[in-house]
């Protein structure tokens, strides 16, 4: 099997990976609507390694649930044994899948105290062990690793060495420490040296920079000052499963007031569809918040949905919203 990170068109744009976000139901609407371009590459929410192999299988395979339309699709795995991620990358080859991305950044407590996620960043050999299985299982497989810059702080001179010596396809960094979260503006400067990183070691590896980048306009702006391969877009998905798609990028008439709220009705019957006997469907209120917002009376309607316990109560409360608006 090729490796597809070799053929995406540049600069690569990536769906980023985020948890009770990125789902099954999302990441298929967002296919839907972002034909003919689309991310270049998506990746699932991730997913524990250990829970796959010795845990609750049939749920979490749920998050591992992908349809065509997404692909490239890559499953993004965690955990702190090297083991579990070899049985782990296995299994997700089996499920055929089209890589492997291992998070090293994630900076819940519970998945560090494992010695997972952002916590990799502080055993640098347990990471290239973990890289190694990973790639064990997933056999032709790419493997790529999502990180960030440090810890509590930046050691990128030290962090992404040690990454790149295990010959990843494709290093995302978001730009950032684990310690600054999300509360410090994201520093793509860092990015460029993560090239430069990349470029004196001779590797082949791509590199892509994560963190606050808003819309395809401000990824290519950025891709092209840091000289990174691509960008990943994460949080500005919220509301906009069209966010990769040029034509409705712009377009009023495409993507009005009226045409948004019917996907998220959409996308709250996908939920249930897929998910919706696994999880709660208050999960989809963070999507709500983003599809009715700026526009008149978009606080009232999104009083009234945070309210609704399932699509059925979602689409009368838009139904009602449009027809108020069409009579006003």
């Amino acid at each position: 099997m090729a490796n597809f990170w070799e053929k995406l068109p540049k600069p690569i744009f990536a769906l980023a990976p985020l948890a009770n976000v990125t789902d099954a139901a999302f990441r298929r609407l967002i296919a839907k609507y972002s034909k003919p371009a689309g991310p270049h590459v998506m990746f699932t929410e991730f997913v524990s390694a250990d829970g796959l192999i010795r845990g609750n299988k049939e749920v979490l395979l749920r998050d591992l649930l992908y349809s065509e339309s997404e692909r490239p699709i890559v499953a993004q795995l965690f955990t702190g044994r090297p083991e579990m991620m070899e049985q782990a990358a296995a299994l997700a080859r089996e499920l055929g899948f089209d890589g492997i991305d291992i998070n090293m950044g994630c900076p819940d407590r519970s998945i560090e105290k494992a010695g997972a996620g952002a916590a990799l960043i502080k055993n640098p050999k347990l990471a290239q062990e973990i890289i190694a299985a990973a790639k064990r299982g997933a056999g032709p497989l790419p493997v790529s690793i999502k990180t960030r810059l440090g810890y509590n702080k930046d050691i990128l001179d030290e962090w992404l060495p040690a990454i790149l010596e295990m010959k990843p396809a494709a290093v995302t960094i978001h730009a950032r420490t684990r310690k600054e979260m999300s509360a410090v503006p994201a520093r793509f400067e860092r990015v460029r040296r993560a090239v430069e990183i990349r470029d004196e070691m001779k590797s082949t590896a791509l590199i892509l920079g994560n963190g606050d980048v808003m819309d395809l306009e401000d990824a290519a702006r950025k891709v092209s000052e840091s000289g990174a391969d691509g960008a990943m877009l994460g949080r500005a998905i919220f509301g906009r499963p069209q966010l990769f798609n040029t034509t409705f990028q712009h377009s009023i008439e495409c993507w009005n007031v009226e045409k948004r709220l019917q996907v998220s009705v959409e996308h709250a019957r996908l939920f249930e569809k897929l998910l919706g006997d696994i999880k709660n469907f208050a999960i989809m209120k963070k999507h709500f918040k983003a599809y009715a917002e700026g526009f008149p009376g978009a606080k009232e309607l999104r009083v009234r949905l945070m309210e609704t316990n399932n699509s059925s109560e979602i689409e009368r409360e838009i139904e009602e919203f449009l027809k108020k608006r069409t009579v006003l």
